[in-house]
């Protein structure tokens, strides 16, 4: 099974409006026609979902155990204070990537600390847009093992 889903957390759905020095121009709807290109171009069914509700992301973690093979999250500003996504994270069986677009590091304090990455099986952050098919990539090597 080469089924992935994508989430994407609170303010992503902005993209392209907010913080533009740190963001870019490039829009989620922009993101998610690349990755599913890419994906279908490499023979990966992907679902793409956003939401700024922590229980929709929890709902939809809980839903991948039993669906996909794998996870990629972009939990924004959730990363650093959702203990329920870690939780439910926690309960999966399969490989989780956890990606960021800037560099979580070279932000403020309170950035540096992801209560994802003890769940996460690699961290993709600090490049661009593009970690989203990095992701995708990553992934299918996860995937193959």
């Amino acid at each position: 099974m080469n089924k992935i889903i994508i989430l994407n957390g609170p303010n992503l759905n902005l993209l392209g409006e907010r913080e533009k020095e740190k963001y870019g121009n490039i829009t989620l709807k922009d993101i998610e026609n690349n990755c599913n290109d890419f994906a279908k171009k490499n023979n990966i069914e992907i679902t793409l979902f956003q939401s700024n509700i922590e229980g929709e992301l929890v709902n939809k973690i809980q839903e991948a155990r039993k669906d996909y093979a794998g996870l990629i999250i972009n939990a924004g500003g959730y990363t650093h204070t959702s203990v329920a996504i870690h939780d439910a994270l926690k309960i999966l069986k399969i490989p989780i990537i956890e990606l960021h677009i800037t560099n979580i590091y070279n932000r403020e304090d309170f950035r540096h600390k992801s209560l994802i990455s003890k769940t996460a099986s690699g961290i993709i952050c600090g490049f661009g847009t593009e970690g989203y098919i990095m992701a995708i990539q990553a992934m299918k090597v996860y995937l193959k093992k």
